[in-house]
């Protein structure tokens, strides 16, 4: 039981680093849509910051699920383990 807890607090962990890294990554964005030609080298910029908060908010997604099936589960587990150990009799 206690492996499956250290499991789930690892991939919380995970989750947590990746929500700082998405908000230190963001830090830089730039909010001003670029379009005149002299502003090539900050439209390639936008582009790949976008790029790279798009893949951050789809692992965060995908991994935000995880733990909070993962943690229902546990919490299932948890609860009908602890009523099958109140249902045994006590010699």
């Amino acid at each position: 039981m206690l492996a499956l807890a250290v499991l789930w607090a690892i991939l919380a962990s995970v989750l947590i680093v990746l929500v700082a890294y998405r908000k230190i990554a963001a830090r830089s964005e730039d909010d001003v849509i670029h379009v005149q030609e002299s502003e090539a080298a900050i439209i390639g910029k936008q582009s790949a910051l976008a790029r790279t908060l798009e893949t951050i908010d789809r692992w965060g997604k995908m991994l935000t699920i995880v733990v909070v099936a993962y943690g229902l589960v546990l919490l299932c587990y948890y609860l009908y383990a602890s009523w099958q150990q109140s249902q045994q009799l006590v010699p």
